[in-house]
Parts: C-alpha cells; sequence; structure tokens
C-alpha cells in the first residue's frame, strides 16, 4: 500500500468516525423535541421509531418500555400528556460517545423543564446511558437506561460507565 492509499484509508477511517459520532448524537438529540411533541399514542410512535424494534427504555422502578410501540406507551399517560400541553422542553447535554463497530454508547445527563406559573423550572435532571446498533447503515437506540440524579447509587453507576468509555 502506498503512502498515500495509506493516507487516504486513514481519512476515510477518521471520517466514518466522525460521521458515527454525529448520527449517535444527532438521535440523542431528536429525543427531546419528538417527546416535547408526543400529545398523542401516534406522536409517541415517533419516539419509539428511535428505537431498534426489540429496544428498551428503562427509567428504574420498574418503569420500562419495550419494542417501539412500548416506548411509545410510556409517553402515553396523564402526566406526559400534562407536560407536553403546558409547555416542557427535554434538553440533553452533550453526550459522551464510544463507537466500536457497529455498536456505541453514549452518557449523558438531561433535564426536563416543565412551564409553571409562566416561568420554566427544572422538573426532572437524570443521568443516561444509550446503547445503539448500526443496522443496515442507520443507527438506532437499542437500550436506554435513566436515572434520576437523586444520590442513589443507581445514579452514580450510570455516571461511573464513563470510567469505561474510550480515551479521547
Amino acid at each position: 500500500m502506498s503512502d498515500t492509499e495509506a493516507r487516504l484509508a486513514r481519512l476515510e477511517q477518521q471520517f466514518q468516525s466522525l460521521q458515527d459520532y454525529v448520527d449517535v448524537c444527532q438521535i440523542i438529540a431528536r429525543y427531546g423535541p419528538q417527546a416535547d411533541t408526543a400529545d398523542t399514542f401516534e406522536r409517541g410512535q415517533k419516539v419509539g421509531d428511535l428505537w431498534a424494534e426489540d429496544g428498551v427504555y428503562e427509567l428504574g422502578n420498574g418503569w420500562a418500555g419495550k419494542g417501539r410501540d412500548g416506548i411509545a406507551g410510556l409517553l402515553d399517560n396523564d402526566v406526559h400528556r400534562a407536560l407536553v400541553r403546558e409547555g416542557a422542553a427535554h434538553i440533553p447535554s452533550m453526550p459522551h460517545v464510544t463507537v466500536d463497530g457497529d455498536r456505541a454508547t453514549a452518557v449523558n445527563y438531561s433535564r426536563v423543564y416543565k412551564h409553571e406559573n409562566g416561568a420554566f423550572n427544572v422538573w426532572r435532571v437524570s443521568v443516561n446511558v444509550w446503547e445503539l446498533t448500526r443496522t443496515d447503515g442507520r443507527w438506532k437506540i437499542t437500550w436506554r437506561t435513566n436515572r434520576l440524579l437523586d444520590g442513589s447509587d443507581d445514579a452514580r453507576a450510570i455516571l461511573r460507565t464513563i470510567d469505561q468509555a474510550g480515551a479521547v
């Protein structure tokens, strides 16, 4: 392999790494606006479409959705519909993303702001670990674990997953 071919191969690998990072970040960024417009089961299915067919969204305390319709069902309740109706914003932080071939892991914080009495108040602050798989050239979420940052061991355990993340 010539020097030019080797350099081109490295550039292609670097480009693919950057594209994977952007694609994973875009999926995480897409979750918030879709959750904030999920005022019907059908709108919730748009959230579910971010997941693989057998994907899981696990929130703790036995509260989880499996499969796209199961995840849509997590948003199809009075509490979530009231959030959407009254005004809410699901805001993710920039994730730390590790890509290993067709699998990726991301760790980030998320906040949910709720509109009350003319102001937006922080309603929920959580930590998340997202697991994604690329299938047929598209990234899909296979598992998301979300824990309130309430001082619990579960939340700290998710935060500590950053220790196994790839070095920058």
